[in-house]
């Protein structure tokens, strides 16, 4: 996205949709919340340290990194376990609660991205197998998982649109501020 609006303007935007997410789960009762950083901890202007505990990413790629995630909170002993992604201005706290309800019924969750990948995925057990061999970031990978799923109980939310491309936001008049001031 920087490349089309400039590198301020996708920092603001990237801003933004850390502090939406962060409203989001904040909402969420009665859950633990962690969020994952991929270099070093945050300082906790975004995600408030009294409502977020604070981990580091472990793993190469995407896919190892989630995998470690969710191995780490079910040896803790959680037994529904949700990793979101922040680039989503359409997330709400009633989609997090709607994957923990369905959780309860079901193995796994996917919250599908209308890019061909998810944005949401759930799971009341490890299913390491999910996070290998994919080409993280492209079309395939919600079909390929869907395939990794297909001998568990499985649901889907709503399909959503995160934030990866100008196109993504194109349009849209929430981020209008953020494109008038690079113009």
């Amino acid at each position: 996205m920087a490349a089309a609006i400039g590198e301020q303007a996708a920092l603001n935007i990237y801003i933004y949709l850390l502090q939406h997410t962060a409203s989001q789960c904040a909402g969420l009762p009665d859950v633990q919340k962690f969020v994952y950083f991929s270099e070093s901890l945050g300082d906790g202007a975004i995600w408030d340290t009294d409502t977020f505990d604070y981990r580091l990413q472990q793993g190469a790629d995407l896919g190892l990194r989630m995998q470690r995630a969710f191995e780490d909170a079910f040896k803790s002993g959680y037994r529904e376990v949700i990793v979101i992604g922040s680039d989503l201005l359409e997330l709400h706290t009633s989609d997090l609660e709607r994957a923990f309800d369905l959780l309860s019924e079901n193995e796994a969750v996917l919250g599908p991205a209308q890019d061909g990948g998810y944005y949401l995925l759930g799971l009341t057990k490890p299913i390491p197998g999910i996070f290998q061999n994919k080409a993280w970031g492209t079309k395939t990978v919600l079909k390929e998982t869907l395939g990794d799923l297909r001998k568990f109980k499985t649901a889907l939310l709503p399909e959503r649109n995160d934030i990866d491309q100008y196109e993504d936001i194109e349009g849209n008049p929430v981020f209008e501020p953020f494109l008038k001031k690079t113009k």
